[in-house]
């Protein structure tokens, strides 16, 4: 990956045609960065019709009977009836059948498309809602690109990541052998000094230190320490002026291992929270974490589960929301409706909204908890204490209004309560 690559990291709207009417139209992309693709994977829905070139094998029979096959490039749209995001390649693929005529494929043949960065799409939609627009907007948004770079290392193990509004992007793994410290031998430090080598050509190819608010350098121990000494005296001896202009913007922190996962309990520590406040992550992890605190001491203002989280919506008692990208993955257009409509009803009324990213860790921990939460204004009652009251409340309603049925309904009713008294004691 050079600078160039990482520079020019935003999803480019090649052009969008959205009814205001009803919401339908079409929206051509270009992915540029792994995390569009991840946008676009969010993007899609089964019933979508997605328009993108792709390379097909043709085979053609010439009239003296040899045949010959090439790969022609073609346009295809396809009705989308499956969609996959690997996370390991960040590819995402699309399957369905072929909904528009073309010259090489017939109408309705099923096919699998592989949506590839710098090659444009278009997606067509019975619905843009206002998380599809949401999404788009923060995907083409430079602003919102990568704010923040960690590195973390324990050992002989380091990842140098970009962490942006959705995704941790690892840009390079560092893993290496590192023998024991010996006496008399120099095996050990000359271990050391190629594995920060090796991270100090990852920083200074990967970190687009003109977008980057500050780097974060993480490590059990003192590690972090050793190594940001190296950073700092091999950049005066290499005169990386890049680095050397830099130097404010690292922060040394505690990491309890050189894995990936360890970036988030960095965005915990308040010290470096303040340092990296605007950043979307930190809001969301301090969101999370003041849900989870609230959930063990006042039960009653921390509410999940949709059916819960939505009556506290109607009692307008939402001052937060959070709620997981994945649950706008809903294949069901119905189920995904339903949560739009939440996001949109607590935004009318005032209240915070944070999309977690099931990319991060904090998303994953939310999911756990069904994937919808809320921080309330107010403490309300248990929602179960409440149905209570609703249902005595009914039955007791009922109850008033015996005079009106006649005498033979009532005499039913009574039979039936009488049946239904004795099944309870066991008759």
């Amino acid at each position: 990956h050079t600078h160039e690559q990482i520079n020019k990291t935003t999803m480019k709207l090649i052009k969008k045609s959205i009814s205001a009417k009803d919401g339908s139209g079409s929206v051509t992309l270009l992915p540029q960065s792994p995390e569009d693709l991840w946008h676009t994977y969010n993007l899609l829905q089964t019933s979508d019709h997605v328009r993108c070139t792709t390379l097909r094998k043709v085979t053609k029979e010439s009239s003296t009977g040899s045949v010959t096959s090439n790969k022609v490039r073609m346009n295809l749209t396809i009705e989308v009836t499956k969609v996959e995001f690997d996370k390991e390649s960040l590819q995402v693929r699309i399957s369905g059948p072929n909904s528009a005529e073309s010259q090489h494929v017939r109408m309705g043949a099923f096919h699998t498309l592989t949506l590839e960065l710098d090659r444009q799409f278009t997606i067509e939609k019975e619905c843009w809602d206002a998380i599809f627009l949401d999404r788009i907007e923060e995907a083409c948004n430079p602003e919102v690109g990568a704010e923040v770079a960690c590195i973390v290392m324990s050992g002989g193990l380091a990842h140098v990541c970009l962490v942006t509004g959705s995704v941790t992007v690892t840009k390079a793994r560092i893993d290496m052998n590192i023998p024991k410290k010996r006496t008399g031998s120099s095996g050990h430090s000359k271990a050391i000094i190629k594995f920060y080598d090796a991270i100090y050509r990852a920083i200074l190819n990967h970190i687009p230190f003109d977008k980057i608010k500050c780097v974060l350098v993480g490590s059990p121990g003192f590690q972090r320490d050793d190594f940001f000494k190296y950073l700092v005296a091999e950049s005066v001896r290499r005169d990386d002026r890049v680095l050397i202009k830099s130097k404010e913007k690292f922060v040394l922190c505690h990491a309890s291992s050189g894995h990936k996962h360890s970036i988030e309990e960095m965005f915990s520590d308040p010290n470096i929270a303040s340092r990296v406040t605007e950043t979307k992550l930190v809001k969301e992890v301090e969101a999370l974490n003041r849900f989870m605190r609230l959930l063990d001491t006042h039960p009653d203002k921390a509410y999940y589960g949709f059916g819960h989280v939505q009556k506290a919506n109607e009692e307008l008692a939402i001052d937060t929301l959070l709620i997981t990208d994945e649950l706008f993955l809903s294949s069901d257009v119905v189920t995904r409706k339903k949560y739009v409509v939440l996001v949109e009803s607590v935004r009318e009324r005032g209240g915070n909204v944070y999309v977690f990213s099931t990319m991060h860790v904090s998303g994953q921990q939310l999911q756990q908890v069904s994937g919808v939460a809320a921080i309330l204004r107010y403490p309300l009652p248990d929602l179960d204490e409440l149905e209570d009251i609703a249902a005595n409340h009914e039955a007791y309603a009922e109850y008033e209004s015996d005079d009106e049925l006649t005498e033979e309904e009532k005499r039913q009713k009574e039979e039936a309560r009488m049946r239904e008294e004795m099944k309870d004691m066991g008759f």
